[in-house]
């Protein structure tokens, strides 16, 4: 059987690629890494990819806001690429730093939603934050979810929380099906700072477009690829899945 074709995009400051790639790999893809300059140069490269990766990081420094200098040059020279990219059925996972990016280029939440009326801005706490947090999957269509309870991961991010235009444009994210994770605790009960590391509105830790194709997240799934990742691995079965693999491993059984 030929293996899904993986093509993880990075930038000048993006420094999660290889860990991402390595996770793809170990779930059985075949990955390819370029950088954002050589894929505008060759937009063709998205049509040989399965699945388009936005790795974590500070792409460009983050200096003009989290993601969006990158976002600016996807809009500009790989826009009708991408559109036809999900329109082939395809996925995109943006991970931290690519969630940011996905959201500010209108990937997230999508043309459906309508643009602009989401963002991601400072965390609440006025610092990085870096901790592991527990998160509920909301969204059954979402292709990289596989619906089986509580999942354990770390943040490590300075601007991830999620805000909207007003209340009515949460309860559509939330009506509509975008929400593809949120912040709880241990018991899957919301909860404030530090259970929603950033004050993300309603607890917002991830978004899927209408299609379920695009995910994005700020929690890091390849930081929790291994078993000995998880802070307390003496104590989990040695046969456990960490619970980053199982959403690379739901997206790859989606394009099977």
């Amino acid at each position: 059987m030929a293996r899904v074709r993986v093509l993880i995009v990075r930038g000048p400051g993006t420094n999660c690629e290889l860990e991402t790639a390595y996770v793809w790999e170990q779930v059985g893809a075949q990955v390819r890494t370029m950088h954002i300059n050589a894929v505008r140069g060759d937009p063709a490269v998205l049509a040989d990819a399965q699945v388009l990766t936005l790795a974590g990081g500070f792409c460009y420094g983050d200096d003009v806001s989290a993601g969006k200098i990158m976002a600016m040059e996807m809009k500009l020279y790989l826009s009708d690429a991408l559109r036809e990219f999900v329109a082939a059925g395809k996925l995109i996972l943006g991970i931290c730093n690519g969630f940011q990016v996905l959201v500010k280029t209108g990937l997230l939440p999508g043309d459906a939603f309508g643009d602009g009326l989401a963002t991601l801005a400072f965390n609440s706490s006025g610092r990085y934050e870096d901790r592991w947090v527990h998160l509920a999957p909301e969204n059954g269509r979402c292709r990289f979810l596989d619906g089986d309870g509580l999942l354990y991961m770390p943040v490590a991010h300075a601007e991830g929380r999620v805000v909207a235009k007003d209340d009515a444009t949460v309860s559509r994210l939330r009506e509509g099906g975008y929400v593809a994770f949120r912040y709880v605790d241990e018991r899957g009960e919301s909860g404030l700072y530090p259970i929603n590391p950033n004050g993300s509105v309603g607890g917002i830790a991830g978004l899927t477009d209408d299609t379920g194709q695009v995910l994005g997240l700020m929690p890091h799934p390849e930081r929790n690829s291994r078993l000995t990742h998880h802070p307390h691995w003496t104590r989990l079965p040695r046969d456990r899945e960490p619970d980053g693999l199982r959403l690379f491993r739901a997206a790859m059984a989606s394009l099977r």
